[in-house]
């Protein structure tokens, strides 16, 4: 009878990787202790100096005064900050020692809170500097060594990174939701599934259906094989909104020349961030602008106005705008209010059903159009600033409705290379359905331990030794 461990279930690789990741075990860079500052560089209130590592407590020896010989951990504890070598205080403030491996890096963690003065911080760090075993921390490396001693996965870390450079609402609620574990957790649910189907599976291959295994598990994993592919489809088919929200929502502007779009441009950053003329063919190339809208970041592009021309140099803009419209995540056509029931042909190629609309120049026209003009859209006037704010707070509900996280269950793809490996592990599953007859399912099998390690891939998390805890949880062999 072929064995668990016959078929190469346990590898060395693994194994390793199983002892690093969630099994408590501690990982240091080759005995070095690591120092930065934690905070924002330059003048202010408090900055934080962090160190990890197994020398940690000896810095607080070296480094602290205070009334207690070794520190209480977790307790901030108030102290003159010293030269190693010199003894001359440096800075007056207060020192917290976190024992691992309940810490942030689960080593043992030192954090100095010294004012924020650049000749401090600067005398601090030149001080660790001089203490042996001590160097200067690479970029995120406080966070890789989270990661390797099992803290955080690799959501968490990703999650912990867009929290920190999130600009808007929207992004802090999403990466909170992957700094928090929840991501780890839908991810961790899907992988489950699959090795428990791989578990059913691998029983098959080693017992058959008989006296020991009932009848039609077969059929039965074939049907949650099936659920999970329909899960993943629709995780997939999520037209990019996290990936979108993180990133920035990508709005172009366009329309034909002098209707009004750098204008509006300008009204969006408060600014003269656009040049802005009566003469026909002035935006000559994309101008983008940040911001945030209802909560949403967005990402804004004027466009040079497009029209039939002789010009070179605005032929190639408007080439460039018809790429930023088609690339676009929504598009907004701005069209002179007067004009507005005769779309140019060349506008109107680039109108899709998601396209809304701006009708400028309401203060022009003496009585109110008709409500035939194409569309979903606002009319205003970005001269007197009519309409204007209907225009924002509807325009604010389109994003909302479209990309707004609060409205439905957030998104589980938040990155590129989630989308990656969810598609992979689809190919896999799609892979172990085609196999129809219970003789494939040695094949089959391979195919779910393929979908199990993609769904790993997105977490760090790849442990093969749960397909053991799943068979004497499920199976009641030979009962």
């Amino acid at each position: 009878m072929q064995t668990w461990a016959s078929r190469g279930i346990f590898s060395g690789t693994l194994h390793r990787l199983a002892a690093i990741r969630g099994r408590g075990y501690v990982v240091h860079a080759p005995d070095r202790t690591i120092y930065a500052l934690s905070t924002p560089p330059g003048r202010g209130g408090v900055g934080v100096v962090r160190i990890s590592g197994p020398d940690s407590l000896d810095v607080w020896r070296t480094m602290v005064k205070s009334p207690a010989t070794l520190p209480d951990p977790w307790k901030m504890h108030r102290c003159d900050i010293l030269h190693p070598t010199q003894r001359h205080v440096l800075d007056n403030g207060l020192a917290v020692f976190f024992k691992g491996p309940r810490s942030f890096t689960t080593e043992d963690v030192l954090e100095l809170h010294v004012h924020s003065g650049r000749a401090i911080i600067s005398s601090v760090l030149g001080a660790l500097g001089e203490i042996k075993g001590c160097r200067p921390a690479e970029p995120g490396e406080f966070t890789r060594r989270a990661f390797l001693g099992g803290r955080l996965d690799l959501t968490q870390v990703e999650g912990l990174k867009d929290l920190i450079n999130a600009d808007t609402e929207s992004q802090r609620n999403l990466a909170l939701l992957s700094a928090e574990g929840s991501t780890r957790a839908r991810y961790e649910h899907l992988r489950k599934e699959i090795i428990k189907c791989l578990a059913y599976a691998e029983a098959l291959i080693d017992f058959g259906e008989g006296d020991h295994i009932e009848d039609g598990l077969f059929s039965a994993v074939r049907g949650r094989v099936e659920d999970l592919c329909e899960t993943i489809r629709g995780h997939l088919a999520d037209s990019r909104r996290g990936e979108i929200v993180r990133s920035g929502i990508r709005l172009t502007i366009f329309g034909p020349p002098n209707a009004g779009k750098s204008s509006l441009l300008n009204f969006f950053a408060q600014r003269d961030a656009a040049i802005v003329t009566p003469v026909p063919g002035t935006t000559r190339d994309i101008l983008e602008l940040s911001m945030d809208i209802g909560g949403l970041p967005v990402v804004i592009s004027d466009t040079a106005g497009v029209r039939p021309t002789e010009d070179i140099v605005e032929k190639i803009g408007i080439e460039r705008a018809k790429k930023a419209v088609q690339e676009a995540d929504i598009s907004l056509c701005v069209l002179s209010l007067p004009d507005a029931n005769s779309i140019p042909p060349a506008i109107r190629e680039l109108v899709t059903p998601e396209t809304v609309f701006l009708y400028n120049k309401q203060d022009l026209i003496s009585s109110p159009p008709a409500d035939t003009l194409p569309g979903k859209g606002w009319k205003v006037s970005l001269t007197d600033g009519s309409g204007t704010s209907d225009f924002l707070a509807g325009f604010a509900s389109v994003l909302q409705e479209k990309f707004d996280l609060n409205t439905r269950e957030a998104p589980l793809i938040t990155h590129a290379r989630h989308r990656t490996h969810l598609r992979s592990a689809l190919e896999s599953l799609e892979a172990f359905l085609e196999n129809e007859e219970e003789e494939d399912v040695v094949l089959g099998a391979e195919e779910l331990r393929y979908a199990a390690k993609a769904i790993g891939r997105v977490t760090g998390i790849i442990d093969v030794e749960e397909l053991l805890d799943t068979i004497f949880s499920d199976f009641c062999i030979g009962k």
